[in-house]
């Protein structure tokens, strides 16, 4: 039998900064719109009206997770590495240490996922 995962198993044992990291990213999500989750053992993901957009992992002293995006970021120290995932998206992989990391242009990076997870990468050029 599938072990079932949730949120509480990856916030277990966490420190009180991994946890506000978590639940600012949460937040910073639910301002772009509905979404559900979908937890197993790779991620905390979180899928809007059309497919999964971005996810998380809490760690020890750290927040990392992806952002599917229509665009490359570069030059930012948050963004580890990003990869073309499917035509039209690439995704990247972060990681924060800090609530000063999740700013506006984090925030801006989510707003971006989250419509990927509307599909409007479906539509019309890639962004560059």
């Amino acid at each position: 039998m599938d072990q079932e995962w949730t949120v509480e198993q990856y916030l277990t044992g966490k420190s009180a900064e991994v946890v506000a990291l978590y639940d600012r990213f949460i937040e910073m999500a639910e301002e772009c719109g509905p979404f559900v989750y979908a937890v197993n053992k790779s991620a905390i993901t979180i899928k809007g009206e059309r497919r999964g957009f971005a996810g998380v992992i809490p760690g020890d002293g750290h927040l990392r997770g992806y952002l599917d995006l229509p665009r490359t970021i570069e030059s930012d120290p948050r963004i580890r590495r990003s990869a073309p995932y499917v035509s039209r998206l690439f995704v990247h992989y972060f990681r924060v240490t800090s609530l000063d990391e999740m700013d506006d242009t984090f925030a801006q990076w989510l707003a971006e996922a989250y419509e990927v997870g509307r599909g409007m990468h479906l539509a019309g050029p890639p962004l560059r």
